[in-house]
């Protein structure tokens, strides 16, 4: 351990912490046959969509069925147009093959449909293919992006500005990479809203002690579930622009956004639609992925991240960086392609695509009110609108001789609570702590993720269980 790389050691990923490694433990105690006040844990700490029971877009296993074995293509059960798509993708590729290296930067023809899909989505603003990198999911490209603009020592070493509440990936790559983390606080009290004024503060603050390069935007939001409306993105555009910042928009819940009144704007469209002040000045990295959004399709780990206005010689030094791991999952960038080129209305498969994307957003959003109208309703605890994304991060009240405990036993509050629901009911969710939240202020994240019979299971047994908490420690 002495010699190890000690920012190794100050990495904290919470989504997969303590907490998770206890319920797999669990899990392994009740299958030995050990008893329990329960009989299975239900998992709500992480946004693994399929693990939790959606179903798969036929479409796309079919097309990726279809590329995994092409012998398959004789198959009379299969489309013509999954077909088609299929021997598309396999003449991109080396040797007809999904199972041949690609580019680092990712299949051409994929890159050219992924620019077409964000043309299409942003109101015809040209997308380049050569500005397109395709991933190992969001999570690879966000943490190249990182290591590419972390630099310097002490006063000049590189300060990313993140908001908090965050998802912690962001937290442990700046970690990682030894870089400065500068946390603007997110309104909880206004639906979790972004103020300029508090980017302002943040920023102030870590120029006595660092040289602040990104700030990164998290929309719709993860953990707290909120959807940014124009104008606080074009706020904060304005504000990157005056402190020359560059721009990292985590955009990979696009599509699941579900209050009224709320609408998903990609920072690049707004930011070509402010003119070229903005459009030709403000460096911008984008990304999406095929792990969320109604796909859900996380352990094939898809993904994209477009570059707006990167310097060229930077951009010669990102598609070096990106070889270093020689190329992303083929079968990744084959789930991306019909993500991005999908059935269109003049093709077999686009009824059934169509009810399906459709049925499962709906059920999202039937999930997200019903998981904030059950929390509301229970004493002690405070959630917030879900307005998109797939995670409520409800604020919870910790009665007086619960905190010294926590303290007692070395665990943060809201992990005691965690850990205690989770001992108690099976039900494991992730500590507020672990995503970052305001001094004397306790939240857990729960995905909105498990079927609607098992949601209504899990929000009643935390029902209950804040109850007998508040009872045990008032």
């Amino acid at each position: 351990m002495d010699t190890m790389n000690p920012n190794v050691k100050r990495v904290e990923y919470a989504v997969r912490g303590p907490i998770v490694q206890r319920a797999v433990q669990i899990e392994r105690e009740l299958m030995m046959g050990i008893k329990k006040p329960f009989t299975e844990v239900i998992k709500a700490n992480i946004g693994d969509c399929h693990a939790m029971g959606q179903k798969p877009i036929t479409f796309f296993r079919q097309v990726l069925a279809l590329c995994s074995y092409p012998d398959l293509l004789e198959d009379s059960k299969f489309p013509e147009d999954a077909k088609s798509r299929a021997c598309r993708i396999l003449q991109a590729c080396g040797g007809g093959s999904l199972g041949a290296y690609s580019t680092s930067q990712g299949i051409e023809l994929i890159r050219q449909d992924v620019a077409r899909y964000i043309e299409r989505r942003d109101g015809g603003i040209t997308s380049h293919p050569d500005n397109i990198y395709l991933s190992t999911g969001a999570s690879d490209a966000i943490m190249t992006m990182l290591k590419l603009l972390v630099s310097g020592e002490g006063m000049s070493r590189t300060g990313v500005m993140i908001s908090i509440p965050q998802y912690p990936l962001y937290s442990a790559a700046l970690a990682e990479l030894g870089a400065v983390q500068i946390s603007y606080y997110l309104d909880e009290d206004n639906c979790w809203s972004l103020d300029i004024s508090e980017l302002q503060r943040a920023l102030q603050e870590a120029k006595k002690h660092c040289s602040p390069r990104a700030l990164c935007i998290i929309n719709p939001g993860n953990p707290t579930g909120q959807v940014q409306s124009r104008q606080c993105i074009e706020d904060v555009i304005r504000f990157a622009a005056a402190e020359n910042l560059f721009l990292m928009a985590d955009e990979v819940y696009q599509d699941n956004v579900y209050a009224d009144g709320c609408t998903f704007h990609s920072f690049k469209k707004v930011l070509f639609e402010m003119g070229p002040e903005y459009s030709e000045k403000v460096e911008l990295a984008s990304f999406h992925s095929t792990s969320k959004c109604y796909m859900g399709e996380c352990g094939f780990r898809g993904g994209y991240m477009e570059v707006v206005n990167l310097d060229p010689e930077v951009k010669v030094q990102l598609t070096k960086l990106v070889s270093v791991r020689l190329c992303p999952p083929v079968p990744g960038q084959a789930l991306l392609d019909v993500v991005v080129n999908p059935p269109q209305p003049d093709e077999p498969s686009y009824d059934t695509f169509i009810k399906e994307r459709t049925d499962t957003l709906a059920t999202l959003a039937e999930k997200a009110n019903m998981t904030q109208d059950i929390l509301n309703q229970v004493p002690g605890i405070k959630c917030n609108p879900v307005q998109g994304a797939m995670y409520t991060f409800p604020r919870i009240h910790l009665p007086p001789k619960a905190i010294p405990e926590a303290k007692e036993k070395g665990q943060a509050p809201d992990m005691f609570y965690c850990m205690k629901l989770l001992e108690e009911t099976g039900i494991c969710l992730v500590p507020g702590s672990g995503f970052g939240q305001r001094d004397g202020t306790y939240h857990f994240r729960m995905t909105i993720l498990p079927s609607k019979e098992k949601l209504k299971i899990v929000l009643a047994k935390i029902k209950e269980f804040q109850q007998h908490f508040m009872e045990q420690y008032s």
